[in-house]
């Protein structure tokens, strides 16, 4: 029997993938790949768990059975592992945050572009071979209002900068947020407690919160009708920050022009749901983090941790357990790597 300490990873991950990791295991620990099937079983043999468990994890037993040393989640949401056991405990946890934020970017480019230019409709159109003008709207002389200003919020603001006239921003941390590089793109940086500030200035809100219990239904009737008169929202954030409800009432009754849906509670978006039937809104099913270059990079910030983790320094996106993601000053900076 293997009396190594033991790496368990639980995400798509190439033969070559798994090599990387053992290669940079070297030896020292046995690397265990587990499926979301017999994760809950392999989880115990773990002393560090690399991975995203989407089935069941007995996180209760496993704080209970004292093995496990750190968690390296492969997702930026981590209400996967932040059990209120894993949360007391000792155990350190990492994520991905902004590690995904050239694609989250795209996907909210994509979803508002998609809504000003119309082309759900000239979709519907193109197939009846309708050839036939209708109205659009431009982004140009627009504000943006990015609610969230971490990695994802930063990246989206770099995007948007050359085509919006103006980009504010809320954010918990305001005053010490910026990643080097990306000065001077929004405007504003207002404190999260000014958010009906930043609603009723922009043309256009983005929001890209995390998961957290502060920023639960964050979103509803109030904030919603706040927002400008023919105002368009994206959100690529989590879904729970959205009262889904009220969010529908504000489409119907037409004060909101536009609506990009990335994320959503609860997924999938329930096949009656009216949100599938209006013609200016976009579903996109979670898409937001999903390249091609994913697990490369998730990998790569994997290695850059376990040399941290096994000097005993502090981790490229150490979570805040409390707050449920990293602070600021322990986030993942660039450069974004691993292209291939």
């Amino acid at each position: 029997m293997d009396q190594r300490p033991c790496i368990v990873t639980c995400f798509p991950i190439s033969p070559e993938q798994v090599k990387t990791v053992t290669d940079l295991a070297r030896e020292k620990y046995e690397v265990i790949v587990a499926s979301q099937e017999s994760i809950g079983a392999d989880i115990m043999k773990a002393d560090i768990f690399f991975g995203h468990a989407k089935t069941p994890v007995d996180w209760k037993a496993v704080v209970a059975q004292g093995k496990l040393k750190w968690i390296q989640s492969s997702a930026a949401g981590l209400d996967h592992c932040l059990t209120p056991e894993v949360i007391a405990s000792n155990i350190p946890v990492s994520g991905c945050s902004r590690l995904f934020a050239p694609q989250v970017a795209e996907t909210s480019l994509a979803l508002l572009m998609g809504l000003l230019r119309s082309l759900p409709t000239f979709f519907r159109a193109s197939g009846k071979r309708e050839y036939v003008r209708r109205p659009t709207d431009e982004l140009f002389g627009k504000t943006v209002g990015i609610i969230g200003y971490g990695g994802n919020g930063q990246q989206i603001a770099k995007t948007l900068r050359p085509l919006a006239k103006r980009i504010i921003a809320t954010d918990k941390f305001p005053e010490s947020t910026v990643v080097p590089g990306y000065e001077n793109l929004a405007e504003r940086i207002l404190p999260d407690s000014r958010l009906d500030n930043l609603l009723v200035s922009c043309d256009v809100v983005i929001a890209t919160l995390p998961l957290s219990r502060e920023n639960e239904n964050l979103l509803t009737d109030w904030q919603f009708a706040t927002m400008k008169q023919g105002s368009y929202f994206i959100n690529v954030g989590r879904g729970s920050v959205v009262d889904e409800a009220a969010l529908i009432r504000h489409i119907k009754n037409g004060h909101l022009s536009g609506v990009g849906i990335d994320v959503a509670n609860p997924e999938p978006i329930d096949p009656q749901s009216p949100l599938w039937r209006f013609e200016n809104v976009i579903i996109t099913p979670h898409i937001g983090a999903q390249s091609a270059f994913r697990v490369p990079r998730t990998i790569d910030l994997f290695s850059q941790n376990f040399e941290r983790f096994e000097k005993g320094q502090t981790l490229i996106n150490f979570v805040d357990k409390q707050l449920g993601f990293p602070r600021p000053e322990h986030r993942f900076t660039g450069p974004f790597t691993a292209q291939s």
